[in-house]
């Protein structure tokens, strides 16, 4: 038997050292002798284990857990074990450490565990649950997809936290989009009508109000829309929290849990809220960019050059390309304001204000508006240009532009050209041989002087020919073999000539093609080409088969 001064560090065989009481031990000290009685307890022990002390020499009184290591012990096994044994003693947790003896008694020292491992858990679960937020965090902030981000905040939700998940975003008109999501399972997008106090504490949620506690919410109470189709039982755990965007709710994030599994605890209801707020964050960036991304795309469409195509008989078609391949707009512009109808002209404009990127796209946007406010001025293109000028210099945009206007109507096979330049490159025509003739319209620039004065040229597009307007972007383009050399005009014009018989859309595309080939990588100014041109056909089609109303008139007359 092992006497009552043993202490924990000797070993089986060797007895116990003496040298201090071990019945005066602040832990729970048990002697448990070869046959699981138990021979002597101290003051901690007779605390923890109040049947232990009563049983005297009979092993009725010790934990199953230890009364199993005794076993082992005293019949040879597991003698030499190095690591304590664990198990629970009530709601504590402890570490059993032997200290054998040759007799076969045991003195078993009980060390307390529980608060250490409560503060692994509590730990472990903290990095789990921080695990997760950059998870989500990650995933979210990873697209500017509204829809992306609604639709990962339900999965991620539903994978993590519960066995399905449901988003209400904030209501579009009459209804709410939803999304909703089933752990390990699809997620679904819909649009419905929700009454949001069919759900308690929604309401509130969706308004931004801190959250209800789950315990107080009846899980039987949850309507069959909130519930997404596959979820398996009735539900018997929710938690409802808003998710908190920029300034302004984000809408509301519904969590369940079938009555199968446990309920959420207080610990869970606190990490949702978490969870809601990193996605309420990202929700409101996405829903920021899409709105900004939707308005952008609005704008854009009035920024953007029109398509071209054919007008009362005359072929336009137009090119535009911006200074950096990843910009969509900038300081080139053109326009096609067609005639009312074929006896009308139709006003082309081109045009290059100074700069470049958005701060210039928005001037070209106020010029274009300008220009087509002055549409029933067409007629005179020295009095347009000087009231663009006008307001151009009462404008706060110390800003300036180069225009070419072009009034083009049809007359049989024929195409009429009047051309105005102001400060910008003249246009060029292709005729039908091959030949490239520049026209002589000269103009001041628009925006810098009181007036402007032009000079205005006219020219007759026979069929299968081409008039070319071009921005300097063109002629200016630095590249070749050295990579510094002009495309220049002398270049254009020749290339130009070997496009002789293309229709205007051929013209536009190999002009660019040739400037393109000549830049490589170089680095450009925008530039823009249009080309007006008159068809290889016979005449325009308008009354009775017929475009020159006085021809088509007398057609009518002869048959009626």
């Amino acid at each position: 038997m092992i006497s009552p001064q043993g202490r924990p560090g000797g070993s089986s065989g060797a007895g116990v050292s003496v040298g201090s009481t071990w019945s005066d031990a602040p832990c729970p000290v048990l002697v448990v002798d070869r046959d699981g009685g138990i021979v002597e307890v101290n003051d901690a022990a007779r605390a923890l284990l109040p049947r232990a002390a009563d049983a005297g020499r009979l092993p009725e009184g010790l934990p199953d857990w230890l009364a199993d290591a005794h076993r082992r012990m005293a019949g040879g096994r597991d003698a030499a074990h190095a690591d304590p044994l664990s198990g629970a003693i009530g709601d504590r947790l402890f570490d059993a450490h032997p200290t054998p003896s040759s007799d076969g008694d045991v003195v078993w020292w009980l060390i307390d565990d529980t608060d250490r491992r409560l503060a692994e858990e509590t730990l472990r679960s903290e990095q789990e649950r921080a695990a997760i937020l950059s998870e989500v965090s990650s995933t979210l902030l990873s697209s500017l997809s509204l829809s992306h981000c609604m639709e990962s905040t339900a999965r991620l939700a539903a994978h993590h936290l519960a066995d399905a998940a449901v988003l209400i975003a904030p209501a579009q008109g009459l209804s709410h989009p939803v999304t909703s999501a089933l752990a390990d399972g699809p997620v679904t997008l819909t649009t419905r009508a929700v009454d949001p106090a069919t759900v308690p504490g929604l309401a509130e949620a969706l308004q931004g109000f801190p959250p209800v506690p789950t315990r107080w919410i009846d899980p039987g109470a949850v309507p069959s829309w909130a519930i997404p189709e596959g979820f398996k039982g009735p539900v018997g755990s929710v938690i409802v929290t808003p998710l908190p965007g920029h300034g302004i709710p984000d809408g509301a994030l519904i969590l369940l849990r079938s009555d199968a599994g446990p309920a959420f605890t207080e610990s869970e209801d606190g990490f949702a809220r978490l969870l809601a707020a990193r996605a309420g964050a990202a929700l409101s960036a996405a829903r920021l960019y899409d709105d900004q991304a939707r308005i952008t795309a609005v704008l854009m469409r009035e920024l953007l050059p029109p398509a071209l195509g054919g007008v009362h008989g005359v072929e336009y078609a137009g090119r535009y390309r911006p200074f950096q391949d990843s910009e969509r707009i900038g300081g080139d512009f053109y326009d096609v304001h067609p005639g009312a109808d074929p006896s009308q002209e139709s006003l082309v404009v081109l045009g290059d204000v100074a700069g470049k990127g958005l701060d210039a796209a928005v001037l070209t946007g106020r010029i274009r508006n300008t220009l087509h406010a002055l549409l029933p001025l067409a007629h005179d293109h020295a009095y347009v240009l000087n009231l663009l000028n006008a307001a151009l210099l009462r404008s706060p945009e110390a800003r300036f532009a180069t225009l070419v206007l072009a009034s083009a109507r049809r007359r049989g096979n024929r195409v009429r050209l009047r051309l105005t330049s102001a400060g910008h490159p003249p246009p060029l025509v292709l005729r039908a041989d091959g030949r490239v003739e520049e026209t002589r319209t000269r103009g001041d620039l628009v925006g810098v002087m009181p007036t402007v004065s032009v000079r205005t040229e006219e020219t007759v597009l026979a069929p299968g020919e081409t008039c070319l307007l071009y921005t300097d972007g063109i002629t200016e383009a630095r590249g070749g073999p050295l990579g510094g050399e002009l495309y220049g005009l002398e270049r254009l014009e020749r290339d130009l000539a070997g496009c002789a018989g293309m229709p205007a859309e051929a013209v536009v595309e190999r002009v660019h093609m040739l400037a393109a080939q000549w830049l490589g990588q170089g680095r450009h100014d925008d530039m823009a080409v249009v080309a007006i041109s008159a068809p290889r056909t016979g005449p325009l089609a308008v009354i009775s088969g017929y475009a020159d109303p006085h021809n088509a008139r007398k057609r009518q007359g002869r048959n009626s």
